[in-house]
């Protein structure tokens, strides 16, 4: 199957450490003999850096994001590099460079495309224009909650939940201040409109991106023991 996963960049290059970019590479070498494989990397904390530093020397949002998105292709190019002969050997810039470059048989691995869009947001816009059978949003939680955890003591994890489900739950966490819903507005209204299958989970084991997508079972019901996340589906 076509399976894109989104890295966030805190999982991914929280300390530019080698070794960890190696280790997902190992694994995604691994999904890609069974798999169709995409990734789009985010920015993480050097993106946010460079962002607010933008800001304080006058940049616009635009501006900003353009710098975001260059970071994220940056992770990409080193995730690129972990990757060898097995990935396609530039990050695409465009939806359209990335169907082309589907084509190639190699993983293709990119970041951000247009200001305004994050790459979570990417990342589902991806799936749906590349037909993708399975989506994941690898992060730094382990699911989609009712309320944002870190704030609320009584917030409680779902193991599966409807397109719908996710719209209303990310909108109402959004909303308030100073929370941080898993997954973006604008990515939640593209998996509704899409109704593709994804998987929100926690992302800092490569190992547990490899088992939640090799795993058959998940397709029809969450799996005792895995760190499975949030499974979205109709």
């Amino acid at each position: 199957m076509l399976v894109v996963i989104s890295i966030g960049g805190s999982i991914l290059a929280r300390d530019l450490d080698p070794e960890r970019f190696a280790k997902y590479a190992d694994m995604l070498e691994e999904l890609s003999k069974e798999h169709s494989v995409v990734v789009v990397t985010g920015g993480g904390v050097a993106a946010r850096q460079y962002i607010e530093t933008a800001r304080q020397v006058g940049a616009n949002e635009v501006t900003c994001d353009f710098i975001g998105i260059d970071v994220t292709r940056l992770n990409a190019q080193l995730l690129i590099s972990a990757l060898g002969k097995n990935a396609y050997p530039e990050p695409p810039q465009s939806y359209r460079d990335a169907e082309l470059a589907l084509s190639s048989g190699k993983i293709i691995v990119m970041g951000g495309v247009i200001p305004g869009q994050t790459t979570d947001t990417v990342s589902a816009v991806l799936a749906e224009y590349l037909g993708a059978e399975l989506m994941v949003i690898a992060t730094s939680v382990d699911g989609v909650y009712s309320k944002d955890p870190t704030t609320s003591p009584d917030a409680i994890k779902f193991d599966v939940m409807s397109p719908k489900e996710l719209l209303d739950v990310v909108m109402s966490t959004e909303m308030k201040a100073g929370s941080k819903s898993p997954v973006d507005p604008l990515a939640a209204k593209i998996i509704e409109r899409c109704n593709i299958e994804t998987i929100v989970m926690d992302g800092s084991s490569e190992g547990d991106i490899y088992k939640v997508v090799m795993q058959e079972k998940i397709k029809s019901e969450p799996v005792e023991g895995e760190r499975v996340g949030t499974r979205i589906k109709s």
